[in-house]
């Protein structure tokens, strides 16, 4: 079991180095982690887009890029669709978002013909530290399912248990969290939660411990379980957080990095290949560990 994002960064690194196809790779960020993650030896970039662009880009920050590296397409979507099959056929690892919307690549990597598709959902998975915690924790998803049906929850949740495995917690404990413990007919949430703990139960959600509905204070805090009453193995060992839809997880994955000073990385799980489709207010450093999360999950698989 990792307890700090730079053990996966590490261990990822002895599989390495991966091959990454970056779907219109005339983004500076990119380009600058993907140099980054060169010079560490854990991974290598085939950057499809605007040629002339990347060449440019590249020279600012110093990086040589082999020409055989540089696939030129200035178009977006037809540069999508090159980068997914430089994954279908096994020429790349990964697949990494660059200057393109987060619309237009998903919808490439979901078309029927020639996308990543498998049957399952994608869902967002953040593998996040914070100060205080010696221990890594995950939380989703907070970027591609806005108000998630139950069976869209299950998956999500699987997905979650993926990462989990893959990163070394054997028996993950998820919490469903809502905004109280309690069945609320009124908060469609906490029947939902109450349902997912079911599905656990019956074996219909395998590989991890689930409970829910929970509110966010329980999971983090004895006196919080002490006093409202609620013995649970969750209490103070809690490794993965599914929040009840996007905005409650993008609130919460805001405030993990901003108040509590957390670092993160991060991947779309669901496709045949680990997707990293990060913001363009992430830093380098959160690229590099959301490259490592990925070729985690690839090696665990």
């Amino acid at each position: 079991m990792y307890h700090q994002l730079s053990e996966l960064v590490s261990a990822a690194q002895q599989r390495g180095p991966a091959k990454i196809a970056v779907a219109a790779g005339h983004d500076p960020d990119v380009i600058e982690a993907l140099k980054q993650a060169k010079e560490i030896g854990l991974a290598e970039g085939i950057f499809v887009g605007n040629a002339e662009k990347i060449h440019t880009l590249a020279r600012e920050v110093g990086f040589e890029i082999p020409a055989a590296q540089i696939l030129n397409e200035p178009d977006d979507a037809a540069a999508a669709r090159q980068a997914i099959a430089l994954v279908r056929e096994g020429q790349a690892d990964l697949l990494m978002k660059g200057k393109i919307s987060t619309a237009t690549l998903i919808r490439a990597v979901l078309d029927r013909e020639s996308g990543l598709r498998t049957g399952r959902m994608l869902s967002q998975v953040i593998v996040f530290q914070v100060p205080g915690f010696d221990r890594l924790m995950i939380m989703t998803d907070a970027a591609i399912n806005i108000a998630p049906s139950l069976e869209q929850k299950a998956e999500i949740c699987r997905n979650a248990i993926e990462v989990a495995h893959a990163i070394g917690i054997e028996k993950p404990n998820l919490a469903a969290l809502c905004a109280l413990e309690f069945v609320n007919q009124d908060m469609p949430a906490t029947v939902d939660a109450a349902a997912l703990t079911l599905m656990n139960r019956r074996g219909q959600i395998k590989g991890a411990y689930i409970e829910g509905p929970i509110a966010m204070d329980v999971p983090l805090s004895r006196f919080a379980a002490d006093r409202k009453g609620i013995e649970s193995p969750l209490v103070e060992n809690t490794d993965i957080f599914v929040a009840p839809d996007i905005e409650a997880a993008n609130i919460l994955y805001r405030a993990i990095l901003y108040f509590a000073g957390g670092e993160s990385g991060g991947v779309v799980i669901g496709a045949k290949a680990p997707l990293i489709l990060l913001s363009r207010a992430e830093t380098p450093e959160t690229k590099i560990r959301s490259i490592a999360i990925g070729m985690l999950v690839v090696s665990a698989r």
